[in-house]
């Protein structure tokens, strides 16, 4: 999978690797190529992904991170050719205050937070105690693999 960063955003190399890997793990897991699949990942301040919460959800808060599916679910995604799954933006500072309040690294919230937000862009979600099971599953199968367990 193709994690595209703007060039200005710094990401250490090791955690983009763990990145990585964890996409590639997942995408495989959903019979999805990871050759052909891409996203975009943003990296900003809380006044922006505040900002984005307002306009997109009509949530006027900060939040860790927000998904942008180009397509509704599985089912909708073209066979061949590049597969442009979506937009994540993730919010750096409040990555790190969730990292020290659930007491594990910030390598491993970044990471997870990819993961959740690349099964938003896969068509999951959690509005209902049943999503919300298998979703969860789904992450922690992955951080697992990439060896970022809780």
């Amino acid at each position: 999978m193709n994690i595209y960063i703007d060039e200005g955003q710094k990401l250490d190399c090791k955690m983009l690797e763990k990145m990585q890997e964890a996409g590639d793990f997942l995408m495989g897991e959903e019979g999805i190529d990871t050759d052909r699949a891409e996203i975009s990942l943003t990296l900003v301040e809380p006044e922006e992904i505040k900002s984005l919460n307002a306009e997109y959800r009509n949530v006027d808060s900060v939040t860790d991170v927000l998904s942008f599916p180009q397509f509704e679910d599985k089912e909708q995604m073209p066979s061949e050719g590049e597969l442009c799954l979506g937009d994540v933006v993730i919010c750096v500072e409040r990555a790190q205050q969730q990292a020290e309040e659930y007491g594990h690294s910030f390598e491993r919230e970044m990471v997870y937070l990819l993961v959740h937000s690349l099964l938003h862009l896969l068509g999951y979600d959690h509005m209902d105690d049943d999503e919300k099971a298998i979703m969860r599953e789904k992450e922690e199968h992955v951080m697992e693999h990439v060896n970022l367990r809780r």
